[in-house]
């Protein structure tokens, strides 16, 4: 489902010379995979997440989406795959004040031309799914923050996406809340069959992916996720 091939991106430091955050980084996870992608704050794991939503272009390299190249899409084209074939979630829900749990979560199916009254159907089996059954008229400021990233992972799911992204979505959890979190984020991508990365730097949370990856110094190193010991490189 997603393949990334040479990714190559270099940024620019004040002294005129360059820092790699990806270094020929080559991925593939497979449609209902989760892989978690290791790594310090600042280790290159949200500038990757960025190029596979093709809001950033690589140095070199390719991400290729169901065969497609997203690197390449023009810019109408890259909304249009952010909308109908991706999921994003992020550390912190953005989620719309005043606006209820039901309505934060059709979002994208009300981009997609649906009737709100649809919209609402559609998504409120995913809210039950997620043990928000009796909070779909919550605002967000009526519901916890466990709840709030429940909502966005359904507004991320809503539109059946090929590809997930999660970027430290359990960051501002308690590890109660993170754990429950995880366990729905796992679940959800085996019975939907979506390929899911998730880039986090807790150990814990990597424990919970179909196989891990740390990233360090713009490459990726196969690692096996101990929560108690973080990333152990495999041969080690």
């Amino acid at each position: 489902m997603l393949t990334l091939t040479g990714l190559v991106k270099h940024y620019r430091d004040g002294d005129g010379g360059t820092i790699p955050a990806l270094d020929g980084v080559s991925l593939t996870v497979g449609a209902g995979e989760l892989i978690a992608l290791y790594g310090p704050s600042g280790s290159g794991k949200t500038t990757l997440l960025s190029i596979v939503a093709a809001l950033l272009p690589p140095d070199a390299g390719a991400v290729r989406v169901d065969g497609r190249d997203v690197t390449k899409l023009g810019a109408g084209e890259a909304a249009g795959y952010r909308l109908r074939e991706l999921g994003y979630i992020a550390q912190t829900p953005d989620l719309m004040p005043g606006v209820s749990a039901v309505d934060n979560a059709a979002l994208k199916l009300l981009d997609l031309r649906r009737r709100p009254r649809e919209a609402r159907r559609e998504v409120s089996p995913l809210l039950e799914r997620l043990g928000l059954g009796r909070r779909l008229r919550h605002r967000p400021d009526q519901l916890s923050a466990g709840e709030r990233q429940r909502v966005a992972i359904a507004r991320a799911l809503a539109a059946q996406p090929k590809l997930v992204l999660a970027d430290e979505p359990t960051g501002a959890l308690d590890s109660v809340r993170s754990r429950e979190v995880l366990g729905l984020l796992r679940d959800l991508c085996r019975e939907r069959g979506v390929a899911m990365v998730l880039a986090t730097h807790d150990a814990q949370a990597a424990a919970y992916a179909d196989h891990g990856q740390a990233l360090l110094d713009g490459r990726l190193v196969d690692y096996v996720p101990d929560p108690l010991v973080g990333p152990v490189a495999r041969g080690d």
